[in-house]
């Protein structure tokens, strides 16, 4: 497995390249901040568990994290971010344009990647995939401006901006590895939950300090209300939250002290508890969702994948 996550890396590190100095020097700039490759070691696992990895899996799973990477260039801009993974990013290093430029560039590579599988069902399941991450985000915006906070639409939001990416890699993995088609419904499944822990974990982080001891409610200036704070605002009676209350349900952003307040309470008032408990929640199901007949072998390397999804600290 080790092999075969090390093998893939060199192969999409080949892929970032343009013959472009400019873009040649982003593409540069990217590869040097590639984090965990989760979604790739997700698609080798599953792969791995079901079949044989092959060229196949590692077109389809480039072109995964290559439209993953995108949607985070892209989110970077329209969130005037300045940071990813601890570095500059992309749009602070360069600008904007050049920043908006690279992520259409590795769009148009993924299609070439998935092109490249010649299978019709990797083709179906990453266009699916490609038009469920703006769709999460858009309707992220829609539900802000509505005032609609609640759990269902928060899992409905979290659902396509990034379990959609995790179901994407399971099927894709069994797909191009030969496995038979009654994985595809139950590694789908993994993929989900896997995802919706991942999300669930991240957005845990924004009510902890950061690099300078601060609160970052990063998620909250943006108007994202996440799981810790949809919990409180619906169980607790501390008067601190009714102004806060009325200013979300009529789209308005909380200033600094709200976000402030709202951290505070998510934290002392079991919003966090909650959270951590909908993750073991889906872990569980995750775990309930992997084949039977998986080798022990890889149905413990799947517990520790969804296990450090958990557990991880950034």
């Amino acid at each position: 497995m080790e092999q075969e996550i090390n093998d893939f890396n060199d192969y999409f590190r080949s892929l970032l390249k343009s013959d472009v100095v400019l873009m040649n020097d982003a593409l540069s700039f990217l590869s040097d901040s590639i984090g965990k490759m989760m979604r790739p070691m997700l698609v080798m696992l599953v792969a791995k568990s079901t079949g044989n990895v092959n060229e196949k899996t590692f077109a389809a799973a480039a072109a995964v994290e290559m439209l993953h990477t995108a949607s985070l260039l892209h989110d970077d801009v329209i969130d005037e971010s300045d940071k990813r993974r601890g570095r500059p990013s992309l749009n602070v290093r360069f600008n904007n344009n050049v920043a908006v430029l690279s992520g259409d560039y590795l769009f148009s590579m993924a299609l070439n990647c998935t092109a490249n599988t010649g299978d019709l069902s990797v083709i179906d399941a990453i266009s699916v995939m490609g038009r469920e991450l703006p769709n999460g985000e858009v309707m992220q915006v829609e539900l802000q401006q509505k005032g609609s906070y609640s759990e269902e639409n928060y899992l409905k939001v979290i659902y396509y901006k990034t379990a959609s990416l995790f179901v994407c890699c399971s099927a894709c993995a069994v797909y191009t590895a030969g496995g038979s088609d009654e994985y595809i419904g139950k590694f789908s499944n993994y993929g989900k939950y896997a995802g919706l822990c991942f999300q669930m974990k991240d957005d845990i982080f924004d009510y902890y300090s950061n690099d300078i001891g601060k609160p970052t409610g990063s998620d909250m200036r943006e108007g994202k209300i996440t799981l810790p704070a949809l919990y409180v605002l619906r169980t607790s009676q501390n008067p601190l939250l009714e102004p806060i209350r009325e200013k979300l349900s009529k789209g308005i952003y909380l200033d600094e002290k709200e976000i402030e307040t709202l951290i505070e309470i998510s934290k002392t008032e079991g919003g966090v508890e909650y959270t951590n408990s909908r993750i073991n929640h889906y872990r569980n199901l995750a775990i309930e969702s992997i084949p039977q007949e998986i080798s022990s072998e890889y149905r413990n390397a799947l517990i520790a994948y969804i296990d450090y999804v958990i557990t991880r600290e950034k």
